[in-house]
Parts: C-alpha cells; sequence; structure tokens
C-alpha cells in the first residue's frame, strides 16, 4: 500500500509538472526571442520562423506555439483531474471533475434539446468543455506577460470554421436538397440574404471572441502608459529615484487586470461555448430529420 501511495504520488507530481513546464516554457521563449523595447509595442504574434512548402510558405507564430502549449497543459490537467479515480469520488480532484462534466452536460441538456442529450456524452460534451478550456486558458496566459493566442485572428478563426463545419453538417442531417431548399425559406427573394447569413456565422464568431480579448490587452496597455506618463508629469519633481517612480501605476493596471485578462477571458469563452451550442442546435432541423427517420423506417418494414 505504500509502494503504491508513493507511485501514485510520485505520478501526481509528473502530471502537475507537465501542467505547469508548458507556460514556464513558454515564458523562457518568449524571454530568449524578446527584442528591447523603449516604449509601448503593440503588435501582432511574432513568427519565430518559417517552413518552406510546396504551395506556400508557412510561418510558426508566437500564437500557434502558444496554442500548443495550452493544449499540452489541458492536456495533463486532464490526466491530474481523472487520476485514481473511484467509483464513489473520495479527493476534491474527482469532485471538480464530476462538476465540470455534469456543468458541461447540463448546460447541453438546456440549451440543445433532448436530441443532444442523447449524444451529449459521448460527443458534445467533451467538445463543448474542451473549446471552453482552450479559450479560457488562452487568454490567461496574457497574465504571464505571455501571447494569448486568443489575441491573434487566425485562431479564433480557426475554432470558428471548426464550428461551422459542426453546423454544416447537422444541418445537412436531412440530405443535400433539404439543406438547399433552406436557403430559400420563407420566400425566394431572400436566398441572397440567406447565403450571406450562412457565411457571416463564422465571420461574426471569429471576430467576435478576437475582438474582444484584442481590445482589453489594448485598453490595459494604454492605461498603463498613460499612468506612467500622468505619474512623471505629476510627481516627477520628487528628490532622487522617487521621481522615477511610476506611483500612479500601482493598484489601477492590477484592477484592469482583473477585469480585462481574467472576467472578460472567462466570460467569452463562455459565449464562444454557447453560441456554438445554439448554432448547432438552431441550425438542425430535428422535426424533420425525425419524419425522415420514420419515413425510412416505414419504408424498410414494407421490403421486409
Amino acid at each position: 500500500m505504500e509502494i503504491r501511495s508513493h507511485r501514485f504520488r510520485v505520478v501526481d507530481i509528473l502530471l502537475l509538472c507537465g501542467v505547469i513546464l508548458p507556460p514556464v516554457l513558454g515564458m523562457v521563449i518568449k524571454i530568449l526571442t524578446n527584442s528591447p523595447s523603449g516604449g509601448i509595442e503593440i503588435s501582432g504574434a511574432r513568427i519565430y520562423f518559417t517552413l518552406d512548402l510546396p504551395f506556400q510558405s508557412l510561418p510558426i507564430t508566437e500564437a500557434q506555439v502558444n496554442s500548443w502549449l495550452v493544449v499540452i497543459s489541458i492536456f495533463f490537467l486532464c490526466l491530474y483531474l481523472t487520476h485514481g479515480l473511484a467509483v464513489k469520488a473520495v479527493t476534491k480532484r474527482q469532485l471538480l471533475a464530476e462538476w465540470i462534466v455534469k456543468t458541461t452536460e447540463n448546460m447541453i441538456s438546456g440549451n440543445m434539446g433532448d436530441y443532444f442529450i442523447k449524444v451529449a456524452r459521448g460527443a458534445f460534451a467533451p467538445f463543448v468543455a474542451g473549446i471552453m478550456a482552450l479559450s479560457a486558458f488562452s487568454s490567461l496566459l496574457s497574465l504571464l506577460g505571455l501571447y494569448a493566442p486568443t489575441s491573434d485572428i487566425n485562431v479564433s478563426a480557426g475554432w470558428a470554421l471548426l464550428v461551422f463545419i459542426l453546423i454544416t453538417y447537422y444541418k445537412m442531417k436531412c440530405g443535400l436538397p433539404h439543406y438547399l431548399k433552406s436557403f430559400a425559406e420563407p420566400v425566394a427573394f431572400l436566398t441572397p440574404l440567406n447565403v450571406i447569413s450562412e457565411v457571416a456565422t463564422p465571420v461574426s464568431m471569429a471576430f467576435r471572441h478576437y475582438g474582444n480579448i484584442l481590445s482589453g490587452s489594448v485598453i490595459s496597455v494604454l492605461v498603463a502608459s498613460a499612468l506612467q506618463g500622468l505619474s512623471s508629469m505629476l510627481l516627477g519633481w520628487l528628490p532622487g529615484f522617487l521621481g522615477d517612480i511610476p506611483f500612479l501605476q500601482i493598484g489601477i493596471p492590477a484592477i484592469l487586470s482583473l477585469y480585462f485578462d481574467i472576467f472578460g477571458s472567462l466570460l467569452q469563452a463562455f459565449i464562444f461555448a454557447m453560441l456554438t451550442m445554439l448554432y448547432v442546435s438552431g441550425g438542425f432541423a430535428i422535426d424533420d430529420w425525425e419524419l425522415l427517420q420514420a419515413k425510412k423506417k416505414q419504408k424498410l418494414q414494407t421490403q421486409q
């Protein structure tokens, strides 16, 4: 029992290292590749190197690297939370894991309907929980001074494109003719507007998420810089090194960080997951699908 307990603790430590080391590696990479700057610098993700591919070059950016670091951290966090599961929860980590699963399934059942409850355990619960965790942890990287992948439109657009494929899949479950016919509803002359609305779905999801995260980062940097200049102007007369200390920067940027970096990041992750559930369930014509399944079943019984 003692040997097993010792091995259990060793595995726990290794899993926690797997959670912590990726963001630490990200900070090391930033320190080694960051060039000194003399003032405010608001720019996109830095390009580390470029891969020459047959069709076009593929730049490996800071956003891509940080995204993979977040994925690795979440992977080991899931392994840590599910390590040593028992039939009856006796550890806080198992209680937390069960709470995450139940909360996600309740969200799906409350927003997506009875059909999606049946497939929630196998498909949608992990997907929704994964996309929320990936979004939240990616945005929270800014607390460590790292570039948040959600501040890159390419990352948000990739997620939105994945969701759009999922939406289209469920819209086409009743068949391609039914999907194409839906563009002419309720009247045919609205078809162009319906097509534009279909294309606008992933675009709006990507820009909403990206814009809210990026705007929070920009506002925080601008306010911190303005407070530094204001502190120098009002308190620069203090003798010695005291005049160089930006006293007005103490406290206020931290409060802004609580809102933009923590509350805003978690809120945008929740909104993106909610939109995913609503768009997928709203695009699935459940009544038509059930009618189609009933016709197929009746036809099969007739043939038999």
